[in-house]
């Protein structure tokens, strides 16, 4: 039992039409998940269950914020994300296969564990470029200090774009077909 049941949805007893719940995700939550992208958020996720008689849908609307570490400057900062979704559970063998919209559950089944799931609409939800936003004035909210130290120790052009000459022998060669 545990902290993970807080994420099933019972939908046995439930009449046909649209329920609504509300689940909570704190830092708690990404603790049992073992990737370690995320260790520490804020976030709502609104579950839309529509009961059908022979499937489920599930619409999620999950938002707030997770904390990353930013891959410019390497401080933590909040991203705020916004994600919905739609799953469909459908009631079968246990022959069927999962894809990415259907779950199958067996006939006898009177909850759904929701966990996985939101996690995973939060992960998918994360920008691939982990950067501090803008702020209004249209500044990056990096860390100023380690900007210059970055800049510091780049390379930088000085506009001189001359090819290696041990390339240009290769201008002329020719494929004979």
């Amino acid at each position: 039992m545990g902290w993970i049941t807080k994420y099933d949805l019972e939908f046995k007893g439930l009449k046909e039409g649209l329920h609504e719940f509300e689940y909570e995700i704190e830092d708690e939550f990404f603790e049992h998940f073992e990737q370690g992208l995320v260790n520490k958020g804020c976030l709502k996720a609104k579950v839309i269950l529509e009961k059908r008689s022979n499937f489920l849908k599930i619409n999620f609307h999950i938002k707030g914020w997770v904390e990353l570490v930013c891959d410019r400057c390497l401080e933590k900062y909040k991203q705020y994300l916004f994600h919905e979704d739609e799953v469909y559970v459908k009631f079968g063998g246990d022959d069927k296969l999962n894809d990415d919209k259907i779950i199958w559950v067996l006939f006898d089944e009177h909850c759904i564990n929701l966990a996985q799931l939101i996690y995973e609409f939060i992960i998918i939800s994360i920008p691939l470029k982990h950067v501090h936003p803008e702020d209004e004035n249209g500044e990056s909210g990096c860390n100023k200090e380690m900007i210059r130290e970055i800049e510091k120790y780049s390379f930088h052009d000085n506009g001189i774009n001359e090819p290696d000459p041990r390339w240009e022998v290769l201008k002329n060669i020719r494929i004979n077909n």
